[in-house]
């Protein structure tokens, strides 16, 4: 049985993924847990493929999933939510710049049924000025329009129970909204504070455009789901056998 499967989206990361992926085997082999790590490959043109093909021959706990062409974060996350075998999930993104250290913290607040779902918060963010507005204006505006959930809806250091996201809406844009979607659903929310690291190799996949302006516009549908939700719970049923 496994307890805890790690959740890491990619694409074009060749420059990080092996040294993340020692980190966080160092990391989990101090923890109590059964565990796996899932890699997914969104579509990558460098060779991300081949090094997470050698990390998995070495290491059954590591798993890879590798799209034909790029689908985005939230189809990468989707799909290694379908793929996963835990009981709890955990994420992370696949720059470096999360600390997977960070990660047993967040876990151990939803096994010891404290929440259903811990999110971190980058108390110093170690991005350019520019990324650190547009995730701030982002952040700003999700909250007012859609209630406040977290106070860093955009951080990737996350665990949850595997059934927080049994059935969330798939759509490309899902990932930005994880928290909001959860308490739709009536999961309780916590948060910690994480680390973040500099990024050391490699190029960030999102600016200003795609993180920004398609984040807000996204909102309006999410701001519509959240309106037009229901919920309800069962007074009698018949007996069955």
């Amino acid at each position: 049985m496994i307890e805890v499967s790690v959740i890491i989206p990619i694409r074009n990361e060749a420059e990080n993924i092996d040294a993340l992926a020692k980190e966080l085997t160092s990391v989990f082999m101090r923890t109590p847990w059964t565990w796996e790590c899932l890699w997914v490959d969104d579509g990558s043109t460098d060779a991300s493929l081949s090094i997470l093909q050698e990390i998995c021959r070495n290491d059954s706990r590591h798993r890879y999933l590798s799209f034909q062409r790029n689908a985005g974060q939230s189809a990468a996350l989707w799909a290694g939510f379908r793929e996963a075998r835990g009981e709890i999930f955990a994420t992370i993104d696949g720059d470096g710049q999360n600390d997977p250290a960070d990660l047993p913290i967040l876990i151990q607040m939803v096994a010891s049924g404290e929440t259903d779902m811990a999110n971190g918060y980058r108390a110093k963010r170690q991005d350019t000025l520019m990324r650190r507005l547009s995730s701030r204006i982002a952040n700003g505006f999700r909250n007012l329009m859609t209630g406040k959930t977290v106070r860093d809806v955009g951080c990737s250091t996350r665990a949850f129970q595997r059934d927080c996201v049994e059935y969330l809406p798939r759509f490309a844009g899902m990932h930005r909204f994880l928290p909001t979607l959860v308490a739709m659903q009536g999961g309780r929310l916590a948060e910690a504070p994480v680390n973040h690291r500099p990024r050391l190799h490699g190029q960030s996949k999102y600016g200003l455009r795609n993180r920004l302006w398609v984040g807000l516009a996204d909102t309006f549908g999410v701001l519509w789901l959240r309106k037009r939700a229901f919920s309800y719970e069962v007074a009698y049923r018949s007996e069955t056998d």
